[in-house]
């Protein structure tokens, strides 16, 4: 990220905006609005909540922290990702904004505001879809830092949007935006915005599949023909929403990461070619079909961009991947360990399964609608599951079905000596940590039960 360019003190003066949610995108939306001039009331449902904003004194605005007896006046309401203003039900601040008449934006849309307002033409790439969405954004922050550009990663992966700096003309705003965001859009125009894939997840919050899907393809709304949008053509959602992006007149570059002809950019022979171009060699930190994809996603992105074909050749080779992404951990007695925290739900851990041939898997936690029933056709190749968390006894019975040898743990703690030896006795070449279950019966999130599988792994090598 380029040295911190502050935003005008006084570049939303006269405006009033309604902050919901104080976590970790609404407390540095309302930080960051009242920095910039504007009188902002904030609010969150729990004290922990309001404690973030507890003596913070704005600069140049006005920012109080009390509950919202109406919305009458504002030019906005910024409601944190995760609180619902449609389904599955309606937060009452949700329904005073509608009542209003006042807008419910996210607030990537409010730093697209700043920027235009700001003066600055930096441009703004998007990334979305159900999974590698983090990856993608990552890989191609990567790649245009490697190419000297100023850049600002963030949004629903790492800082929250508003907390992003002020980029010269030539920079350029990465954001992961996840369906919540998306649907909470009025202006944002992204140069170059990409879907990688759709799978059901979040149905409760969007209806339904096309509830989801229609919520995802908001990331092309307001595209031009001299933008660019990037689209997998993995599944029939994705390539509906292709064919509707290009009767806009909005060019298409659609992605696979397998050797598929049929895909603009595309894997073939170990690179990802394009209209029979080489353009680059995804190197060891992007294992599998999966990150093939991300791999094409971001170097079309990043084409579009401007950078170099050369550039990118050499910086995709320097990428280190992302924590809790299969992140390799150690080698133990010819045993790789690898942390794949990250996946919380079975389609995610589908692209690390698919990865080796032989597992030790460890899984559990609590599971998504479905559990594993999507994985049978990866279960030959697991040699001996290690099951933890509330949901283990789910996952369980799916795993009996179809004779797969497991063991409900409980925990990492007694998972990790177990998978350690079960792997050097069946000749295993991989323990994974592929949960394929959400973390919160255990641990804060994600990253925390990586952190703990690598602590837990790192001992074991300690004493190997």
């Amino acid at each position: 990220m380029p040295a911190k360019t502050s935003f005008p003190a006084d570049l939303f003066a006269g405006h009033r905006f309604a902050v919901l949610g104080l976590g970790r995108n609404g407390t540095p939306a309302a930080k960051a609005l009242a920095s910039m001039g504007a009188t902002v009331q904030a609010w969150d449902d729990g004290e922990a909540g309001r404690k973030a904003l507890e003596g913070w004194k704005s600069p140049s605005g006005k920012l109080t922290v009390a509950p919202f007896e109406n919305l009458d006046g504002f030019d906005a309401l910024v409601m944190s990702p995760g609180i619902p203003h449609i389904l599955p039900s309606v937060h009452p601040v949700a329904a005073m904004a509608k009542a209003a008449g006042v807008p419910i934006l996210s607030d990537a849309d409010l730093l697209f505001q700043a920027v235009r307002k700001s003066g600055s033409k930096a441009r703004f790439a998007g990334i979305t879809g159900t999974n590698g969405k983090s990856t993608t954004t990552a890989l191609l922050a990567h790649l245009l830092r490697h190419a000297g550009l100023p850049i600002a990663e963030g949004g629903n992966l790492g800082p929250a949007s508003l907390s992003l700096p002020l980029l010269p003309d030539n920079g350029v705003y990465v954001l992961e935006m996840s369906s919540y965001m998306l649907e909470r859009l009025a202006a944002l125009h992204f140069d170059t915005a990409c879907l990688l894939n759709l799978t059901p997840d979040h149905l409760d919050r969007h209806g339904d599949m096309a509830g989801y899907a229609a919520a995802k393809a908001h990331i092309f709304d307001r595209m031009t023909g001299s933008d660019l949008a990037v689209i997998g053509n993995g599944d029939a959602w994705c390539r509906d929403i292709a064919a509707s992006v290009k009767a806009r007149n909005i060019p298409v570059e659609t992605i696979s990461g397998q050797d598929d002809e049929t895909a603009d950019f595309h894997l073939h022979e170990g690179a990802v070619v394009s209209h029979g171009m080489v353009i680059a060699r995804p190197g060891k930190t992007l294992p599998g079909t999966h990150n093939a994809e991300n791999a094409c996603a971001a170097l079309a992105m990043a084409l579009r961009l401007g950078v170099a074909s050369s550039s990118l050749a050499s910086g995709i080779g320097d990428f280190a991947g992302l924590a809790h992404r299969q992140k390799h951990v150690a080698d133990i007695n010819g045993v790789a360990y690898v942390d794949d925290s990250k996946a919380t739900n079975a389609d995610a851990a589908s692209r690390a399964l698919g990865c080796y041939s032989r597992i030790v898997w460890i899984a559990g936690g609590v599971a998504k609608a479905g559990g594993i029933a999507d994985l049978v056709p990866y279960f030959s190749r697991i040699t001996k599951t290690f099951l933890i968390g509330k949901d283990a006894p789910i996952l369980a019975e799916t795993l009996a079905a179809h004779k797969v040898p497991y063991e409900i743990v409980g925990d990492l703690e007694h998972a990790v000596p177990a998978a350690r030896q079960a792997a050097e006795t069946e000749d295993a070449e991989v323990v994974l940590l592929s949960p394929a279950c959400a973390s919160f019966d255990q641990f804060p999130g994600f990253e925390a039960r990586g952190l703990r599988f690598a602590e837990l792994v790192n001992a074991l090598k300690d004493h190997a």
